[in-house]
């Protein structure tokens, strides 16, 4: 016991030393905790985009992108054909179309259409009115012409809980309920924007495709664009709009994430060239590469603070040993051990780094979020490059648009979401560093030590 007091108050000798020692030492401690929470951070997000974008593969038309595009939608011969391959443990269905105020429903759109929107409608109107022209002049706007509508899109789906299929995020009912996947009654839920633009609630109807719909549900996604649009059961809006057996985009969910490529592959030669197919290990594969580039830096980094505090112990307690070979000389002269004396020394460089350890912890809470932050923005400005577009309920093949979009604009939202995590179980594993940060710097020290011999010292001095 009297051996560990010694090496506790040697620690005290040079107040200053001690200063400076326990400041330098707690920075090396404090970057080696931030790297550290910093690395759970990012190994947490990584395994919550691999579990919440989960084992799926979007089966969308080839040459439809949106309205727009050529090509044929996905048949039932199709969806059978999907059903029938190996690993296959669930489909959903999406079917997309536009209502056209006035024309095809009794609805307003809740979207203007804005300037963006007027031209393309100029455009198109230009290009139809004169198709033999190799040349359209295209007027930014017309005064004799009336006023252009927007659109509302409606897509039908047989699962409504799966908002991937929706092209959204988020799907909460702020009012009524979901509809199930197997309806086929006239009944929609409706976006919050389209249907306080109509002043429809639950039990409200409206008229679109000259039939009468029930409005069941009121919905909200976070987006101005899918809140202004209709959401069917697919085969309700199969049959109103003429389409029947026919589907925009397929999601399909292999039993096992294992199995994704051989499903995919398999569906690539089952169909061949009349469809796209995009597996969610394409999407997982683009999200989490930036965060494995900040786990590899964190990772090193870790390293270097850890080795960089070992240095510096190592350096100081090789220095106190020099100063003090007479002081070691007496002790092994009067009858101490070199197990003694080492442990004298032992204890006097764990209380350094158990008072750099307390400074260094509160500062690596304190510094974690902001520097896994600048980690993030570097990474970002490195990595991610977002396609143009908004996000919203995608027609036809939409998906795979929707897909390009939002797997960077996902990326984004994951790198912008990281934040660290602070448990009890951090605060032991930076108390663990520290103590090998200890043991390891003064384990040449202590050898060197078990070298000294007392008359060499004594005839010396």
């Amino acid at each position: 016991m009297g051996v560990i007091n010694r090496g506790i108050r040697n620690a005290f000798r040079n107040m200053t030393r001690t200063g400076s020692i326990v400041f330098i030492l707690a920075i090396s401690i404090s970057l080696a905790l931030v790297m550290l929470l910093s690395m759970k951070a990012v190994q947490l997000k990584i395994e919550s985009v691999k579990s919440s974008i989960g084992n799926t593969i979007t089966v969308s038309p080839a040459g439809v992108r949106g309205f727009e595009g050529g090509g044929e939608l996905i048949t039932e011969d199709n969806i059978a054909t999907i059903s029938n391959i190996a690993h296959v443990s669930g489909i959903v269905e999406t079917l997309s179309d536009r209502l056209t105020p006035e024309t095809d429903t009794d609805l307003e759109a809740s979207l203007e259409m804005g300037s963006f929107g007027k031209r393309m409608q100029e455009k198109d109107s230009a290009a139809s009115s004169d198709s033999s022209s190799s040349s359209v002049d295209v007027p930014v706007a017309d005064s004799t012409r009336p006023e252009p509508k927007m659109s509302i899109n409606v897509t039908g789906t047989n699962d409504t809980s799966n908002t991937n299929a929706l092209g959204v995020t988020s799907l909460s009912i702020t009012s009524g309920e979901l509809f199930s996947g197997n309806e086929d009654t006239n009944i929609a839920i409706l976006g919050t924007e389209l249907a306080t633009k109509n002043g429809l609630t639950v039990g409200s109807t409206f008229t679109a495709y000259d039939t009468t719909i029930t409005v069941i549900g009121i919905y909200d996604s976070g987006n101005t664009f899918t809140n202004s649009s209709i959401i069917m059961p697919i085969k309700t809006l199969q049959t109103l709009s003429d389409q029947a057996g026919l589907v925009s985009s397929v999601i399909v969910e292999s039993d096992s994430m294992d199995n994704i490529a051989t499903v995919q592959s398999d569906l690539e030669t089952n169909l061949g060239d009349a469809v796209d197919v995009v597996s969610s290990q394409d999407t997982v594969s683009e999200t989490i590469e930036p965060l494995e580039n900040i786990k590899t830096i964190t990772f090193y980094s870790l390293i270097g603070s850890l080795v960089a505090g070992s240095i510096i112990i190592f350096l100081t307690m090789l220095m106190i040993v020099r100063e003090r070979r007479r002081e070691i000389g007496a002790l092994k002269a009067i009858g101490a051990s070199n197990t003694t004396v080492i442990l004298q020394f032992i204890t006097e460089s764990l209380t350094l780094t158990f008072l750099a350890s307390i400074v260094g912890i509160i500062g690596g809470f304190a510094f974690s979020n902001p520097v896994l932050n600048a980690l993030v923005s570097s990474s970002t400005t490195s990595s991610v490059t977002q396609p143009g577009g908004s996000g919203g309920m995608p027609g036809g093949g939409g998906e795979l648009m929707a897909k390009a979009v939002g797997s960077a604009q996902g990326m984004q939202n994951t790198l912008n979401d990281l934040q660290t995590i602070i448990g009890f179980d951090v605060i032991i594993y930076g108390i663990l560093a520290a103590f090998v940060i200890a043991v390891i710097g003064s384990s040449i020290p202590a050898f060197f030590i078990s070298k000294i011999r007392p008359a060499e010292v004594m005839r010396s001095e």
